[in-house]
């Protein structure tokens, strides 16, 4: 079953949004996480690199934290660079500390985490990519 979003949710989220999250950081530039992140922190979000691998490290001038929680700052959306295996504990965070989007990117979908995000009132998009979406925006 393929997900749907219309280009307005899409719009919407990436508006109403200031922080993000970005799970399975990487500090290496080959990386989709650390190309995704460089074009989200240029369209002016706050970024957080989350990487228990990378704690304490600066990747693209941000302060890399272990796991959502070590972060002290609101968190809007979370962007996740996991296997599908990882998501539920991912998902069970992106809750805990009240982020408003659970975003998956291109290939990770997990029908029990979109569940689980949805009852706690969680926006929810998967299998796209917050880069490619904003490239369409303008």
């Amino acid at each position: 079953m393929a997900l749907e979003y219309s280009e307005k949710y899409i719009k919407d989220i990436l508006q109403e949004i200031e922080t993000i999250a970005v799970v399975g950081a990487s500090d290496n530039c080959e990386r989709d996480s650390y190309k995704v992140m460089e074009v989200l922190i240029h369209h002016g979000y706050k970024v957080f690199p989350i990487n228990p691998l990378h704690q304490g490290k600066i990747i693209l001038g941000q302060l890399c934290y272990a796991d959502l929680d070590s972060v002290s700052e609101r968190i809007d959306m979370v962007d996740v660079f996991r296997d599908k295996d990882a998501l539920i504990g991912v998902t069970r965070e992106a809750i805990n500390v009240k982020a408003k989007v659970l975003w998956t990117q291109l290939g990770l979908v997990n029908y029990e985490a979109l569940d689980m995000a949805k009852k706690a009132g969680l926006k929810v998009v998967m299998d796209r990519c917050p880069k490619i979406e904003l490239a369409k925006q303008n």
